[in-house]
């Protein structure tokens, strides 16, 4: 069983993952070794251990790294993996109701059981883990980015502001399984994928009725609209009830693709700029994963 944490962390979070890893060992766990991975090549080197069991200590971006490692060497089948939410937002970790709790996380992970859950792969061989989104959700993840090492998970809803203060909206075609849902003639203020529910540490809900293993993208396009329309929102997607909005489309796809002007896209929380174009397709079952068992 192998622990992989953010070389990066310290103080509280190396704190919780020794406590996270303690827990393990006393449960009973055989052979936990610890290992820290910043750079795709120290994540090969990681897997190049031969681990079957793998435990994400971090957030979603550590997900991102392994799944996108996994994929790329064709090992998403061959190992079962975990989690121990130590990052800023933890989007993917409250979709599976694993506890945000270092220990009780462990606990969970030791209870558990095994779930073939699904991923997104993208045209340029990126793989998904939880959201991609597209406009003013990934202008906002940008801009909480800036704050997040001081404000913490308050980041986010201070990048939300920020983006939605300023949001103009884009002109985009996005495609659905083939089928344009939205023309370049209207603009667009945000497309979001979902595979998990959350986004922004929680702060929004994508799409309340996304699941990881439902086999299928979960699509929302918000349209652009006024500053106090933008607010309300804002507010909505908050509380999961934005599908009411008469500007909110969604659909349920294998496929989807965009074309626009250039435009921020995030996935699981990483930033790309100028983005023009990009096709994404459901992997249904892709990775085994260990989820809390129910209550």
């Amino acid at each position: 069983m192998l622990v992989i944490s953010n070389a990066k962390a310290g103080g509280n979070e190396e704190a919780h993952l020794r406590a996270a890893t303690a827990e393990l060992a006393v449960a009973g766990a055989e052979g936990v070794e610890v290992g820290y991975s910043e750079t795709p090549d120290e994540m090969d080197e990681l897997l190049d251990r031969g681990h079957e069991i793998l435990i994400v200590a971090g957030g979603d971006g550590s997900l991102h790294a392994l799944a996108n490692a996994l994929y790329r060497r064709g090992e998403l089948a061959e190992r079962t993996v975990g989690l121990i939410p130590l990052g800023t937002g933890n989007d993917f970790a409250r979709s599976l109701g694993i506890p945000l709790q270092a220990e009780a996380a462990a606990k969970a992970f030791l209870t558990g059981g095994t779930r073939a859950l699904d991923l997104f792969v993208d045209d340029a061989g990126e793989v998904t883990v939880n959201a991609v989104h597209l406009g003013t959700g990934a202008d906002s993840s940008r801009e909480a980015a800036r704050w997040k090492r001081s404000l913490g998970p308050v980041s986010f809803p201070v990048g939300g502001l920020i983006a939605g203060w300023a949001a103009q909206g884009y002109r985009m075609r996005v495609e659905a399984d083939g089928r344009t849902v939205i023309g370049p003639q209207h603009k667009v203020l945000m497309v979001g994928l979902a595979n998990g529910r959350f986004i922004g540490g929680g702060a929004g809900t994508l799409d309340p009725d996304a699941r990881v293993d439902n086999g299928v993208i979960n699509l929302v396009i918000s349209r652009s609209r006024g500053l106090w329309r933008r607010v309300a929102h804002g507010v909505r997607l908050h509380r999961g009830t934005h599908p009411m909005e008469i500007d909110v489309h969604r659909h349920r796809a294998q496929s989807v693709s965009i074309r626009s002007e250039p435009v921020t896209a995030s996935n699981d929380g990483e930033i790309t700029e100028g983005v023009t174009g990009r096709t994404w397709r459901v992997l249904p079952g892709a990775w085994n994963f260990v989820v809390p068992k129910p209550d």
